[in-house]
């Protein structure tokens, strides 16, 4: 796969399955941009030749300005990984903040609706495009004492379906992801009862590695992916049942 020249945009670069899709996108030729509030961002792009944006995706206006910034400097992003999320508390339904559920669905929603909304005009002028959106195998099945998550990641699949929909009449395709757990960062927010959990739904019996995620991510996001949009790539080691 030859991604030469294109400007790919990804959220959440800095670190986890984003930075994983940076380093291979930038493999495949790409100019990477990684859009993160992570003070590590700047460093973990340097370590690509890439470009590092501040952007907090909870914020439409700091959206807005990272496009900005980042058609000025690099050109105007076609390709658009949306990885940057949080897992949020474990909790039940009625014990959940809502202060921490609101949070969860400002990053993982909002901000998805949020980036997808900026790029695509820039891509429909372009006559091309590719988006890709992160969810989550708990978007399809819900997981116990993860609501906000689990209610965030469903709602990624279905803004994928719709956004999908009305970008067929372009070449731009727009698919999302759904990963059983990895161990990246995002473990930190979980509790171990929950790590178990998840890892006792997969039947390969492992996590994902963020390696197997980017590789199925950069072919979904370049030009081989013609026809396929508005679907939803298992991700999950066997456990997804739809």
């Amino acid at each position: 796969m030859k991604m030469d020249g294109q400007v790919a945009v990804v959220t959440g670069g800095a670190q986890g399955i984003g930075f994983a899709v940076a380093q291979h996108l930038a493999e495949a030729g790409a100019k990477v941009v990684s859009w993160d509030i992570d003070p590590m961002n700047a460093g973990a792009m340097a370590k690509l030749g890439g470009t590092a944006v501040r952007c907090d995706i909870t914020d439409l206006a700091s959206v807005q300005a990272a496009h900005v910034e980042t058609s000025k400097k690099v050109g105007v992003p076609l390709v658009l990984v949306n990885s940057a999320g949080i897992a949020g508390p474990n909790a039940t339904v009625e014990d959940y903040d809502v202060a921490a559920w609101q949070q969860v669905m400002d990053i993982n929603l909002n901000g998805t609706f949020y980036v997808n909304k900026v790029c695509v005009p820039g891509m429909k002028a372009a006559g091309y495009g590719r988006i890709l959106n992160v969810a989550s195998i708990a978007g399809k099945e819900g997981n116990p004492n993860a609501s906000a998550y689990s209610a965030s990641k469903a709602g990624v699949i279905g803004l994928t379906k719709s956004l999908g929909k009305e970008l067929a009449g372009f070449d731009i395709a727009v698919n999302c992801v759904t990963p059983a757990a990895a161990r990246t960062r995002i473990f930190d927010q979980m509790s171990q009862e929950h790590i178990d959990y998840m890892l006792s739904k997969i039947p390969r019996a492992r996590f994902l590695e963020v390696e197997e995620a980017a590789k199925m991510i950069v072919w979904i996001v370049s030009a081989e992916n013609s026809f396929t949009t508005g679907a939803v790539f298992d991700l999950s080691g066997g456990r997804a049942t739809y």
